[in-house]
């Protein structure tokens, strides 16, 4: 009889004709665990048909099941004390419980409904339960995650009435609970006691009836649910999932009771408490000290795991704010010093690393022009529609009634986007943009208590981003009906940032969103993560498709954000709910001032400069990484917290480089051994030296601008580069589509990866590094079909917009 390995035990399975797949101890449990006086026999019913639900039926004997701690079996867990729950798209969550707490196992089928179990956003049909049973353990099948998913069902089953969302540890007293996760391991030197007279936290509650969230978020982009796209109207996902007003105020009690000031947040999954740092710390038993990083960048952070009240932990995700490293960096990159085209053509050859050299060690300008912009600074609308291949089809292949936006953190110019507009499309063209603030925006900053707005992160300080994201979408999307620009402080403990997403998913009036904001996952903590992900996941839920640039220093992300070198992915474009854009480069090819230009097949690389992006100590004199920063690279690599999500398959997704679930730096909210989530998704044209054309000013009224230093010719013109740009382009392409549907698509990676699946050339050019010199992004290579560098690929937009793919 095939056998497969269960939490350290053998499982046995019926034969096959019996239609239930029946998983049973070999040994009776009380051999197993000593002292148990309960069997357990846990039956999935399997699905005739590979769309049915799979349905759990728990049978026990005896009232009640009392786990015994991981300590008493040898620190390794055997049965029922540690359990993987299925979280979106396998992030998993554990609980494990002490001596002499009772579980009370109700069967499904007598269980409330809104407690008993549903497939976790996913379906197993038995065939493919059945290849992924061997002889001697547990396989992992071709698509991705269906031994998972059988592991994930078992855990579930056994965890019928409990919430998935437990991620606690019962502490001997069971009086209160670790959260796992909610503190990282440092080596960076400690300088003190954090102290702050004030200081505002946000505690991240578990949505209600989660497994029914992933039933829905599953039946949403599955073509062959009567669910699919009918999205949830606003105000639902709160009346459906949003923890309940007796969790919340249950939470909100103890807060008080530890002696702080419970204020208004911007969300029901958000509790939002504010007091002396003292009294904060104690509130989670835990202590807040200050560190400096071997770059010398100061922060505080929690120096032991945070505890909450045990009746409440298993509620509670975590806590956002006893961390000040979310320090968010816009994804634009400028051209270094360089002097006009030699030629008026505009068609002044990609630079050398010579010349780079000579630019950075000597200050050398080189000469440089590139596309039809005006003084040849960058690519024109007419020019990145065409190279890309967009359809002629009149407004509605341009955005006509759809409503784009993007998420920022810096003030900008309205009189900017205009005169760029006018510029392409006519003196009576008017850009339809809504600003919408919160928090205060940049200019009047509502910082949270002990947090940092610094005002050279506020202010004008990301105007350059700013303008290049509303550009880019205008340049693909001109006619779409409204371009509404959020805009919320740049502050150091992400809170106001996850204010500004929640309001654009309540808001619910972006069908497309892009962000160009982000920082490396190594700086944000597992509870930031997660509480971005309920939004992300809101967002999903209605609709919304979500874009965020995946990073312009190649495979390490997060010299910009702390200084370090290690192999990195950005937060939020790795978000299993968001669609991450890398960047690539037209190299040697140079449109000129032609209005049409076809796409240079077999030229489009990698984006990684002269191939200066790499792990060499000595390039010019300086090593790699500086390279990585100063002209950059597109980002790519594993997540350090998600797990690979369900619509992730195809050629090259498991590749040499996969990583897997190891509980701490690999896919840490995924179970163990579970692929890791992968990005960029896909990507586009991100070299500064094969730029877009931008207009953005600065002056004395300004304040820290970064637009007013730049001297272009004309004046305000200057060329720019970033997956800052890849990502509103990729945002643009959706709405184009959107608009020529009459309907949104929600998060594109469904249906992006299904077309790469069904007919890769027809959708997609494939940046495969074959006869190119620049392949890789400073660590994993190009290669034909899905790579680290460069994802699925590079638009076509006519096959995209339309649904009929190109050759």
């Amino acid at each position: 009889m095939p056998r497969f390995a269960g939490w350290g035990s053998e499982w046995s399975r019926v034969g096959d004709s019996d239609p239930a797949l029946t998983i049973s101890p070999l040994v009776p449990i009380e051999q197993a665990l000593p002292g148990q006086q309960s069997a357990l026999t846990v039956a999935i019913a399997a699905a005739h048909s590979p769309a049915a639900p799979i349905r759990g039926i728990i049978q026990m004997m005896g009232a009640a099941l009392t786990l015994l701690p991981v300590s008493a079996l040898g620190g390794e867990p055997k049965i029922g004390p540690e359990f993987s729950s299925a979280r979106p798209y396998w992030q998993s969550n554990r609980s494990v419980f002490s001596a002499g707490t009772p579980l009370k196992v109700i069967p499904c089928l007598k269980a409330p409904q809104s407690q008993c179990f549903k497939r976790p956003g996913f379906v197993v049909p038995r065939s493919s339960l059945d290849n992924s049973i061997e002889k001697g353990g547990t396989s992992m099948p071709r698509k991705a995650g269906l031994a998972l998913a059988l592991t994930s069902v078992v855990a579930l089953l056994l965890v019928c009435c409990v919430p998935a969302y437990a991620q606690s540890t019962i502490t001997a007293d069971n009086a209160f609970s670790t959260i796992p996760g909610s503190i990282k391991p440092t080596t960076d030197v400690v300088t003190g006691e954090f102290s702050s007279p004030q200081m505002a936290v946000y505690v991240v509650l578990a949505p209600r009836n989660e497994l029914e969230l992933f039933d829905l978020l599953a039946n949403l982009y599955n073509p062959k649910s009567e669910s699919y796209r009918q999205w949830l109207s606003k105000g639902e996902f709160y009346s459906r999932f949003a923890p309940s007003n007796a969790q919340i105020a249950a939470i909100a009690d103890y807060l008080r009771a530890s002696g702080l000031a419970v204020e208004r947040s911007s969300s029901p999954f958000l509790v939002r408490a504010s007091g002396p740092s003292s009294t904060v710390a104690a509130a989670f038993r835990t202590t807040l000290r200050t560190y400096r990083n071997p770059k010398g960048i100061d922060y505080f952070s929690n120096a032991s795991e945070i505890q909450l009240p045990t009746s409440l932990a298993s509620g509670a995700v975590g806590v956002v704010g006893l961390s000040n490293t979310v320090r968010l960096q816009s994804q634009v990159v400028l051209p270094l010093k360089h002097t006009s085209p030699p030629v008026q053509s505009c068609e002044a050859p990609y630079p050398t690393s010579a010349q780079l050299f000579a630019a950075v060690n000597i200050g050398t300008p080189f000469p440089f022009g590139y596309g039809g912009g005006p003084g040849c600074n960058g690519l024109t609308p007419s020019q990145d529609n065409s190279i890309y291949g967009a359809p002629h089809l009149g407004p509605r292949g341009k955005g006509a009634g759809v409503n784009l936006a993007v998420f920022e953190l810096s003030a900008y110019q309205h009189s900017d986007i205009a005169t760029w507009a006018q510029t392409f499309y006519g003196a009576s063209y008017t850009p339809p943009l809504v600003d919408i603030t919160v928090d205060g925006g940049p200019l009047s900053p509502v910082c949270p208590a002990g947090d940092t707005c610094p005002p050279d992160f506020n202010g004008y300080a990301g105007d350059v981003e700013v303008d290049a994201d509303i550009e880019m979408q205008l340049a693909i999307a001109p006619d779409a009906r409204q371009i509404l620009v959020y805009n919320a402080p740049n502050d150091f403990t992400g809170q106001t940032e996850l204010d500004e997403y929640t309001r654009i998913a309540n808001d619910d009036i972006a069908d497309v969103v892009s962000s160009s904001w982000a920082v490396c996952e190594n700086d944000v903590t597992a509870a930031y993560a997660q509480a971005e992900n309920l939004v992300f996941e809101q967002m999903a839920a209605q609709g919304q498709s979500m874009f965020g640039a995946e990073g312009d220093t190649g495979a390490f992300s997060c010299i910009r954000s702390d200084g370090t070198t290690i192999a990195n992915v950005l937060d939020p474009p790795a978000q299993p709910w968001v669609t991450s854009v890398g960047g690539t480069s037209f190299e040697s090819f140079n449109p000129g001032a032609k209005p049409n230009p076809k796409y240079p097949t077999g030229v489009e690389t990698v984006w990684n400069v002269d191939n200066l992006c790499n792990t060499s100590s000595d390039e010019g004199n300086l090593p790699g990484f500086f390279w990585c920063a100063a002209t950059g690279a597109g980002g790519g690599g594993s997540s350090q917290y998600w797990g690979r999500p369900a619509y992730q398959f195809g050629p090259g997704i498991t590749n040499p480089y996969t990583t897997y679930g190891n509980g701490t730096t690999q896919c840490s909210l995924a179970a163990l051994g579970s692929p890791c989530r992968e990005v960029p998704d896909i990507s586009a044209n991100a070299d500064e030296y094969t730029p877009y054309a931008e207009y953005c000013t600065g002056n004395a009224s300004t304040p820290f601008s970064v637009c007013a230093i730049i001297s272009g010719t004309p004046s305000g013109w200057f060329g720019v580069g970033g997956t800052s740009l890849s990502s509103p382009f990729w945002s643009a392409i959706i709405a184009d589509h959107d608009g020529l549907w009459h309907g949104r698509i929600g998060n594109a990676n469904p249906l992006l990866y299904l077309l790469y699946n069904l007919d890769y050339h027809g959708y997609f050019n494939d940046i495969t590094g074959i006869g190119q010199t620049t392949n890789n992004n400073g660590l994993f290579p190009t290669t034909p079909g899905y790579d680290l560098a460069t994802g699925i690929g590079t638009p076509k937009m006519g096959a995209l917009i339309t649904l009929v793919p190109q050759k």
